[in-house]
């Protein structure tokens, strides 16, 4: 199996912490503190690794902070390519707060892009040989709203597969011009997407099949959170409940999700069964803390509670 390539336009250095009480003005005092490479498609390989597949990341990273985002991902073996920029690669941060429980999650809108590196990026595409393609995150500043479409119009002419997940403009646009195999919304970008709330029976369901049939994707995934999940094909729809977990962190449990179910289709599992794997992944996701991502040890545990 080909290494499966995945796409960083926006990556983050991922801090997290925590602290007993987040609040205003005074010094809040952090523990536990951890740096991981970070942003959709990085986050993507990092799984993909956890459950023994092989990936090859390609990311923008530059300025002050670029060098520290290569040195943490070549510290994880993490196989990447870093495409140059001029701006400084945004730095993230995770403050789990011990009293209540809650997360706060701190996500800078990241680097301004100029037209020659996005364009860069789009040329370095070219040079690998690869099956599937993940793109996964927001579009930077200065990157059109239509460069995932030509990302899935170079995957198409390499005869392989285009997995993606972002939002707004970004998804409606790639969507609007086809050639995207798997899409995973959550129902907040979905809703969005359609421009209609999603709250009647069916409803979720009735949506995605319509862009299914209409071409905009053979596979649709759609997360819902403690609602469970929902995938969508030609040949029907199929939803599977949430698992009860004990959550610690909802940091790159989409990101797992898609990982999971993308290398399961790489590995030649039926649709049906990759949808499972993605759903056990994002469960395990949140086990653990702060910038962690799912251990494969919990995917397989979880994947085996799941009805088959």
């Amino acid at each position: 199996m080909k290494p499966i390539l995945t796409l960083t336009l926006n990556p983050s250095i991922d801090g997290s912490s925590e602290a007993e009480t987040v609040r205003p003005i005074r010094k809040i005092r952090t523990t536990n503190e951890r740096f991981d490479p970070g942003g959709g498609g990085i986050n993507v390989s990092r799984v993909i690794r956890e459950l023994g597949g092989a990936s090859h990341a390609i990311y923008l990273s530059g300025g002050a902070t670029g060098p520290i985002l290569e040195d943490i991902l070549q510290h994880r073996g993490i196989a990447g390519r870093r495409i140059p920029i001029g701006d400084h690669t945004r730095v993230s941060h995770a403050v789990f707060e011990r009293s209540t429980g809650l997360e706060y999650r701190f996500v800078p809108e990241g680097p301004e892009v100029r037209p020659e590196e996005w364009q860069n990026c789009l040329a370095a595409l070219e040079e690998f040989d690869f099956d599937y393609l993940v793109a996964s995150g927001s579009l930077p500043r200065g990157v059109p709203a239509d460069f995932y479409c030509r990302v899935a119009a170079l995957t198409g002419r390499k005869k392989a597969k285009f997995v993606l997940d972002t939002s707004g403009d970004a998804l409606r646009e790639t969507l609007s011009a086809g050639d995207v195999y798997l899409v995973k919304p959550s129902l907040g970008e979905l809703e969005q997407l359609v421009g209609r709330p999603l709250r009647e029976s069916g409803a979720i369901e009735e949506a995605a099949m319509h862009l299914v049939r209409d071409g905009s994707s053979d596979l649709i995934a759609v997360t819902m959170g403690h609602e469970g999940a929902i995938l969508v094909q030609t040949s029907g729809a199929m939803r599977l409940p949430a698992l009860e977990v004990e959550v610690h962190s909802a940091v790159g449990a989409g990101d797992s999700f898609l990982a999971a179910m993308t290398l399961a289709l790489a590995q030649g599992a039926t649709p049906e069964f990759a949808f499972r794997r993605g759903v056990a992944a994002g469960a395990a996701a949140v086990l653990t803390p702060g910038t962690e991502l799912c251990k494969r040890e919990a995917v397989d545990r979880l994947f085996a509670q799941l009805p088959g």
